[in-house]
């Protein structure tokens, strides 16, 4: 019988990083084709050949329907396409077959997050956490569903929580959302340094810029708000990224507008 191929695969969707675990179920039923089309759907992912693997991971499913990885994988690929309320109903469908599949509650919570059914989000996190807490993205997401629930200080413990767990990369974002929230929570100081440190890991991330200016006018420091804000702009048109340009202009130009 022909043995299926693990996979680890990081993702980048939206702000964040996602991991996907090594895969370890064994077909039953029509093993060896199943396993065929399962291993080139991975070959696809690997490739980023989505639509391909998408079709692949069918067919071993067709083959093989109770195949908890065939389901998460498919759900990971319609994630990567937008498809999220597919990549929903198959995180359930591998949850179903097995309860205890923490990546497919990860992911699952991500997708809900991204509909924005924020308390369903943060009960998936929450059960993945307990599955496995030494994960840094499921505090994130359950961070970011929390935050958007005005849970603010809540996401904000969550973020920490993170930040003790991530590794250097990716910790600029997880600065830049705790920034947010503290923002929210009218921790405008707190906030101040948390832009701080995810410049001080990239020096090119124009919201940050953006944002810590806005901080800065809040604070009264109508000088440094500019001068951060002009710096958004001109990084963020660098970097193609038109909305976040315009809007940092505009900032310049209200602030430059009013009276000291």
């Amino acid at each position: 019988m022909k043995i299926k191929k693990k996979l680890t695969i990081i993702i980048a969707i939206a702000t964040f990083l996602l991991t996907i675990s090594p895969l370890s179920a064994q077909t039953t039923a029509n093993p060896v084709k199943a396993v065929e089309f399962y291993n080139r759907g991975v070959d696809r992912l690997t490739a980023g050949d989505y639509s391909g693997a998408i079709a692949d991971f069918t067919q071993a499913l067709q083959l093989e329907p109770k195949d908890a990885d065939a389901y998460y994988n498919r759900g990971y690929a319609e994630l990567v396409l937008g498809q999220y309320e597919r990549a929903i109903a198959d995180y359930t469908q591998a949850l179903t077959i097995n309860s205890n599949y923490v990546n497919a509650l990860g992911n699952r919570c991500y997708a809900y997050y991204l509909t924005k059914k924020y308390e369903a989000a943060v009960e998936d996190c929450t059960k993945a956490i307990a599955l496995n807490g030494n994960f840094a993205d499921f505090f994130i997401y359950r961070g970011n569903a929390k935050d958007d629930l005005g849970k603010h200080l809540e996401a904000i413990e969550d973020y920490t929580k993170a930040l003790s767990l991530q590794g250097t990369r990716g910790q600029d974002r997880i600065f830049y959302n705790r920034a947010l929230a503290y923002n929210r929570a009218g921790q405008q100081e707190m906030a101040l340094r948390d832009y701080n440190e995810s410049l001080k890991i990239n020096a090119n991330f124009a919201e940050a810029y953006h944002n810590r200016g806005l901080t800065y006018y809040k604070l009264g420091n109508r000088e440094k708000a500019i001068a951060d804000l002009e710096a958004a702009a001109r990084l963020a048109l660098s970097q193609g990224k038109q909305g976040t340009a315009a809007k940092s202009q505009s900032a310049v130009a209200l602030i430059q507008g009013q009276k000291p």
